[in-house]
């Protein structure tokens, strides 16, 4: 079907937008106490708040006890924040040694409750309960292909049909590890999963190692998470990354074991530049690299790149504050706090109505007076997409009595689609497409405006590949013509 022209001018909100900034995609948590003596729902939890800020809209943990009935899996799943969804009784009934766990937002597939995760399935090898992050580019082939061998469908996630080719791939494999080794065989696109089998708990990643996963421990219990900031939220040792194609099994009998002959290769890996600019939480290391650092980085080389005189450096919270205190280490500008942010809008506080949309954004970010008055302002954010808030900020730092607002951005111009599971959305809703950096300043109303070099981005992650398709239009995988949304233009 085509796509609906979307196009609006920049400054008008649609109803769900509150930043300028892009949507997380999803956390992936699991773990596996192979003593038997905790119940690890509870640990998962801290896990999944941990991992909060890469979504917002569903949570879930789902549990097994390896002692008990082989494949009982008990489970909760619900819309909104973890702490929202899960209480110290709720989960006291979610008993076991081995769980998953799963915070998302959606970049495919509705927001409802029947596409919120964990997904349990029931076949017949048992159970299987699945946490995925990421985005197919196959989707809709593989799930005619499903659909054709009479697979009905209960959600509208690619996870769904990850988690159906894994099943009818373990009817006659071996162990669960060939299974999803031979599932990946027909995966294209962006993936990190989390898997729990009776008796075994698996972690997989794409070959190409576009989304992030990582291995912890704790006594005697092993983790499995998006991010090493979980990991530090419950007191584990971080031991390394899973690596792109790499299909890790936990398992009291092997502990950490890596079979290379379930693992795929690729000649070439792509790291979401993403999830070190704007992504991942600051105290993270994904795949060796501080997140922190290369934001810090980033605001340096703005300032080398970009530099203005001025009297303040201030970020957009929270994503733009560490880049610009590089910055002002960089410049010489003094760093300092800009706006009060508050704590206590979710992301999604919405009121209906163009008047309560727009003065969400002031109720959620005001600029603090005393600090910008009078004052120079360099601003840093971390992206400008549509272009639907940074013109409001602009305007509220005018009106605190800033003298002049300069803005600059720690990443590089927004010119195509992410179909990896960022939502970046189509090419006509994007700010910086088919307009120059001084139309876009004027269209925000800032006094000047800077974006970081594309060339810039591989020395934030020391080098390591990378995908800036969103920049470059130049993918590591072939875009797809079609999703479960529709279909894309090319």
């Amino acid at each position: 079907m085509e796509k609906q022209n979307t196009r609006r001018e920049p400054g008008i909100f649609c109803q769900g937008e509150l930043s300028d900034s892009p949507r997380e995609e999803c956390g992936v948590f699991g773990m596996y106490d192979f003593s038997g003596e905790e119940n690890v729902a509870s640990t998962i939890y801290y896990g999944l708040l941990a991992l909060q800020h890469r979504g917002q809209e569903s949570c879930g943990i789902a549990v097994s006890d390896t002692k008990g009935p082989k494949g009982a899996v008990r489970s909760r799943r619900g819309m909104g924040l973890v702490n929202e969804n899960f209480s110290a009784g709720n989960l006291q009934t979610l008993m076991g040694d081995i769980g998953v766990g799963h915070v998302r937002y959606s970049t495919a597939g509705q927001s409802t409750i029947e596409n919120a995760q964990p997904l349990v399935l029931n076949y017949i090898k048992g159970t299987l309960a699945l946490a995925h992050n990421g985005n197919l580019v196959n989707a809709p082939e593989l799930k005619r292909e499903l659909a054709r061998t009479g697979a009905i469908f209960q959600t509208t996630i690619d996870s769904e049909i990850i988690a159906y080719h894994i099943a009818s791939a373990r009817v006659d494999a071996t162990s669960v590890e060939e299974a999803v080794s031979r599932a990946m065989d027909k995966l294209k696109g962006a993936y990190s999963l989390v898997i729990m089998s009776p008796r075994k708990l698996i972690g997989a990643r794409d070959p190409i190692g576009f989304r992030p996963l990582c291995i912890g421990k704790r006594g005697d219990a092993y983790i499995l998470a998006s991010e090493s900031c979980a990991l530090d939220a419950i007191g584990a040792e971080f031991i390394r990354d899973v690596e792109p194609g790499e299909i890790v099994t936990i398992s009291p009998r092997f502990g950490i074991h890596s079979d290379r002959s379930h693992c795929l290769r690729s000649s070439k890996t792509a790291r979401c530049i993403f999830e070190y600019i704007y992504f991942g939480r600051p105290d993270s290391v994904i795949d060796r690299v501080s997140v922190y650092n290369s934001r810090i980085l980033a605001g340096r080389y703005l300032a080398q790149d970009s530099p203005v005189d001025a009297d303040l450096v201030i970020g957009v919270p929270e994503s733009g504050n560490i880049a610009a205190l590089g910055y002002s280490m960089e410049s010489g500008i003094p760093y300092g706090q800009g706006f009060f942010k508050n704590s206590y809008i979710g992301r999604t506080f919405i009121k209906p109505g163009q008047h309560a949309r727009e003065s969400a954004v002031q109720v959620k970010l005001n600029p603090l007076r005393p600090a910008v008055e009078g004052k120079r302002i360099i601003m840093i954010d971390d992206s400008i997409v549509r272009g639907t808030t940074s013109d409001r900020i602009v305007r509220m730092l005018r009106d605190a009595g800033a003298k002049e607002v300069h803005m600059r951005v720690s990443s590089p111009p927004f010119l195509y689609p992410c179909y990896f599971g960022t939502d970046i959305p189509d090419q006509d809703q994007l700010i910086a497409y088919g307009r120059d950096v001084e139309e876009i300043r004027n269209i925000i109303g800032a006094d000047s405006l800077a974006y970081l070099s594309l060339d810039r981005l591989p020395a934030l992650v020391d080098g390591l590949p990378i995908c800036n398709g969103c920049f470059s239009g130049k993918y590591p995988v072939e875009p797809p013509t079609e999703d479960i949304r529709g279909t894309y233009e090319r």
